[in-house]
């Protein structure tokens, strides 16, 4: 027998349908791929609330860690990555040491998202006095502080089911603090909202000349020719078939790519494409043009990025592609049209990012002597 919410949910989903339905057929094509979108949205919705309703009605002792409900939760709210980056022994060990060398005795740390609470924990072993750490996913902080007093520091780790941009000082936070502790990025370095949340920080939650970690990031990057790569993101032909209407769900901007094993040819020399000063500089959006000499002849598909991160004394952590160990793979920023190149030629290139995402544009002209 279904629960009185699943009923809920299911009937909010068919009367969905049906408008739609009605929707969509005057609709144009773009329009009835909009709405079929949403439709997608709601019914993972509506999934999703039907664990939870399956998770309250159930018999007593049905919803526990170890039951099927809890796991399709878990499964659909905590992203898998957390389970590699956490076994990354290079990421762990470089953030370890750069809060052992950063960290004044006694200081007052923030730490913006969680994850289990080992750069908060870290940071209390290398001296900090105490730790006030940010997560938004209620699943993970919840996590967090089990795990957290599991070693014995609950009463130096306050954890906070929140933004960092939604804290406050005077309410989440005593005072302005002196350390600001922060590995939100992504394999383009700004997909998970770096640079925001950096401005955010610099203004309204670090203490005038405090220390932030990692205090500058730059992007690297190189031509690339690799039409399997391209493909991952990108469709137009299969069986003899135009299937191509597919891109509209293609990721938009920079995509997620372990460049060694994808055959690929590389069409240039690595070469820095942005730096940040997250400490004092601009993180805006914005826009630079690139000229980048080919050393080789091809078809350039796209740039091929990787960051660096400066944590500070000495430390930095990287996913170029010879670090086949991390568990970040990098980036590949695709061009909307592929582009002869030859040897000893420049291809003259925007590169633009927002606060989320990095696109490459070539030239019109493509490449020059």
């Amino acid at each position: 027998m279904k629960s009185s919410a699943e009923s809920t949910t299911n009937g909010i989903d068919d009367s969905f349908a049906k408008n739609f339905d009605s929707a969509a057929g005057t609709a144009s094509a773009d329009l009835r791929l909009a709405l079929a979108a949403l439709r997608t949205e709601a019914r993972r919705l509506h999934l999703l609330a039907d664990s939870v309703a399956e998770a309250v009605t159930g018999p007593d002792g049905l919803f526990t860690p170890g039951s099927d409900a809890f796991a399709d939760i878990a499964a659909r709210t905590v992203p898998r990555w957390h389970f590699a980056m956490l076994n990354d022994r290079e990421r762990n060990d470089a953030l370890v040491v750069a809060l052992e060398r950063r960290i004044p005795p006694g200081a007052y740390v923030l730490d913006i998202g969680t994850g289990t609470g080992l750069l908060a924990m870290a940071a209390i072993r290398a001296g900090a006095g105490r730790v006030v750490t940010c997560e938004e996913n209620p699943l993970i902080a919840e996590i967090a502080r089990q795990v957290i007093a599991e070693h014995d520091m609950s009463d130096v780790i306050t954890v906070v089911n929140k933004r960092s941009t939604e804290l406050q000082v005077g309410r989440e936070l005593d005072r302005r603090v002196d350390v600001v502790v922060s590995e939100i990025v992504d394999c383009g370095l700004i997909g998970e909202g770096l640079l925001p949340t950096m401005r955010h920080t610099r203004e309204h939650l670090l203490e005038p000349g405090g220390i932030m970690l990692p205090e500058r990031a730059r992007l690297y990057g190189q031509l690339l020719q690799s039409e399997i790569g391209i493909n991952l993101n990108r469709v137009d032909k299969a069986a003899g078939f135009d299937v191509s209407v597919m891109n509209v769900a293609a990721t938009r901007g920079h995509f997620p790519l372990r460049l060694w094993t994808w055959p690929h040819e590389v069409l240039s020399e690595p070469t820095e494409l942005l730096a940040f000063d997250l400490v004092n500089g601009p993180t805006e959006p914005g826009s630079r043009s690139l000229s980048l000499p080919s050393t080789a002849d091809g078809v350039a598909h796209a740039l091929a990025a990787w960051f660096e991160l400066d944590l500070g004394a000495g430390v930095v952590l990287r996913n170029s592609p010879e670090n086949v160990g991390s568990h970040w793979m990098q980036a590949l920023i695709p061009f909307d049209e592929p582009l002869p190149v030859k040897a000893g030629s420049r291809l003259d290139i925007e590169l633009s990012w927002t606060d989320y995402r990095l696109t490459a544009t070539p030239a019109k002209e493509g490449w020059s002597r």
